[in-house]
């Protein structure tokens, strides 16, 4: 049961700290105001105003009874009342309207009725409250005649009720805008943490970031700094080392043709050459994975320009976009494109013809890259993105490279706060769907 219930609370309840540090301190002051409104009604106000209308009831009975037992002091007695109590009293010969003039759900009425059903009786009496702004109608039959009254409301209620509520809700807005307030700043420092964590999550450099808000906030917020510093610095280690053992391997590599290129044997010459040749095309891929490492800023990119800008020049990737000319995307440019690059290369590698659709969504830019090979195994979808991990080892290195194109691609999409996934193409190749936030 109390799992059942727990369920549905997180259901109903709001998901933002904000919103629920607001209904823990809101939520005690409008239930305690609603608490003392409920027993001030209930014991004060119900009561005053049950007396109110027992004592005018009472009058009304006294001027009824003198109507019909002394009629020589009616005159006297209606002309006292209307000069000392605001009365208005007319006598004449008409009869009870039919329609009910009584409001069903107005506590004024609802006392009113119940004391002139206890003296008068059902049929004998008909009021209303609404017909004038200030003043209560009532009518009374006697024997042969009908009594009406014009009587001031302030006789059967009070006025207190509405200063009442007035000062009981006014403090309970100021104390909840006040909460409101406070609560706003201290949720602020971690919507900041939030967003700076986001932005390190999708690659974007954080800048020195400022602490702020409780001890305890501040703590996170140093913490989270010390450690996107040392992740930056390992990332730079990494970038700079596999940098540099690349280029210092290229000078020896440089010598080793210069002397090929001086051999007699060029059968024997041009084969070496050719591992030479690979093995550079290895070095590249290394630079190339070594510079996804390195940083770079974040700039808005219009989207239709960057894949008109990869696909420029070769007739074999066909572009075809459903996306407005105006979708931009925040990420990093070169990054992106070199993303894009290698799975272009990687179907032109193996298949004749690159399609690449795009799309969208609400905040989501999705982008369809297929080609017309002969694919890959379902099993071998995530294998295919680990680092240097290639499908057929019999393969040539020269249609295969590395291994490292996809694993390129997937940490620049991840780095980007977006997904890649693979599946089996519309052309009986390989389909890489790629969806990036905008």
């Amino acid at each position: 049961m109390f799992s059942g219930l727990n369920k549905y609370l997180k259901v109903i309840f709001p998901k933002g700290l904000f919103y629920r540090s607001l209904i823990i301190v809101a939520a005690p002051i409008i239930l305690l105001q609603v608490i003392i409104t409920i027993v001030f009604f209930d014991s004060v106000w119900i009561k005053a105003n049950k007396g109110m209308t027992r004592s005018l009831v009472a009058e009304l009975k006294t001027l009824h009874d003198v109507y019909n037992k002394d009629n020589e002091n009616i005159s006297f007695l209606t002309d006292s009342y209307k000069n000392n109590f605001d009365f208005e009293i007319d006598i004449s010969e008409e009869k009870l309207p039919l329609i009910s003039g009584e409001r069903r759900f107005s506590p004024m009425d609802r006392s009113l009725r119940r004391e002139l059903k206890s003296v008068f009786g059902n049929n004998n009496y008909w009021f209303t409250s609404s017909k004038y702004q200030n003043a209560v109608e009532i009518k009374i039959r006697t024997k042969n005649e009908l009594i009406r009254f014009l009587v001031p409301k302030d006789k059967i209620y009070t006025s207190s009720i509405r200063i009442f509520i007035l000062w009981v809700t006014f403090p309970s807005l100021i104390l909840i805008l006040i909460a409101i307030i406070f609560l706003k700043n201290q949720t602020r420092p971690i919507i900041n943490l939030a967003k700076a964590a986001e932005k390190f999550g999708k690659g974007i450099y954080v800048n020195e970031f400022k602490q702020s808000g409780a001890s305890e906030i501040r703590k996170a917020s140093y913490e989270f700094d010390r450690m996107a510093k040392r992740i930056n610095r390992h990332l730079n280690q990494r970038s700079e080392m596999l940098s540099g053992i690349s280029h210092d391997l290229r000078t020896p590599l440089t010598r080793l043709k210069l002397q090929l290129a001086l051999l007699s044997q060029k059968d024997v010459s041009k084969k070496m050459s050719d591992d030479i040749d690979e093995m550079e095309r290895m070095l590249d891929d290394y630079l190339q994975f070594a510079k996804n490492q390195t940083q770079e800023s974040s700039e808005a990119i219009n989207v239709i320009d960057l894949f008109n800008e990869i696909v420029s020049g070769s007739k074999l990737v066909n572009l075809n976009s459903n996306i407005s000319n105006k979708i931009f995307i925040v990420a990093r440019k070169n990054a992106l494109k070199r993303c894009f690059q290698n799975l272009i290369q990687n179907g032109l590698c193996y298949g004749k013809n690159v399609f690449i659709t795009l799309s969208s969504t609400a905040n989501w830019m999705v982008v369809l890259v297929e080609d017309d090979g002969p694919g890959i195994p379902e099993e071998e979808y995530k294998n295919v993105f680990k680092p240097f991990h290639r499908l057929d080892e019999s393969r040539s290195l020269n249609k295969s490279g590395v291994g490292l194109g996809l694993s390129i691609s997937e940490d620049i999409i991840n780095s980007h706060g977006g997904t890649i996934q693979l599946s089996k193409s519309s052309y009986s190749g390989l389909q890489v769907k790629v969806s990036l936030p905008f």
